[in-house]
Formats: C-alpha cells, structure tokens, sequence
C-alpha cells in the first residue's frame, strides 16, 4: 500500500479550505483518510497553515510521500528540512555503529583464540 500526504479539498463552492491528510494513494482526492495532519486556508490574508510537526515527521519516517502541494507547505513551514536533517544524522550515525560492530567481534574472537 502506497502512502500519500496530500490536501483534501473542503469548503464551499468559491471558498476552498484544504486538510492534510495522510492516504492511500488509490482512494479519492475527497475519499477517505487514516489522518488528517494539518489544515491550510489559502483565503485569508496572510494565508493559514497548520500542520502537526510531529505527525508529518512520523509518517514521512514511515515511507508516506508528500504531493508536490503538499511538499511546498511542508518546506514552507520547515517541516521537510527537519526530517531531511533527521534522516541525514542518522545516516551519518549508522555507518560509525556499523563500523564499531566488526570491531568489537574481531576483539571477541581474538580473546577466544
């Protein structure tokens, strides 16, 4: 099942006011959701955006892929770049534990021999 974080359109016929929400990518625009995320109204002066940091990051971590729309406010409100920052300190992170494990092993089996 693919994953999409994409806005929903509600609001009056003229008067559109979006949710984030979290989706299949097979259900419709309006369809149904697992999470709604956040809401952005692009009506009022200047526009709103809200967007519940920690559960975008949640389901960006678990393989969800943000709309092109959705990428835009999620950049807008530094949400992106602080995943993007997450990910890359991980990243980082994993080769140095990776890199200490044979390590200790090779010690393991020279006291063993």
């Amino acid at each position: 099942m693919s994953v999409k974080i994409r806005l929903r359109r509600m609001g009056a016929k003229g008067r559109p006011f979006y949710r984030m929400v979290v989706a299949d990518s097979r259900a419709a625009r309006d369809g149904r959701f697992i999470e709604a995320i956040g809401y952005y109204d692009p009506l009022t002066d200047p526009v709103t955006i809200k967007i519940d940091g920690e559960k975008a990051v949640s389901w960006l971590s678990k393989g969800a892929q943000p709309s092109d729309t959705a990428r835009a406010l999620l950049k807008k409100e530094g949400i992106l770049d602080q995943f993007l920052g997450a990910k890359q300190e991980a990243t980082k992170s994993a080769p140095a534990a990776a890199e200490a494990q044979p390590a200790e092993e090779t010690a393991q089996t020279e006291e063993q021999g």
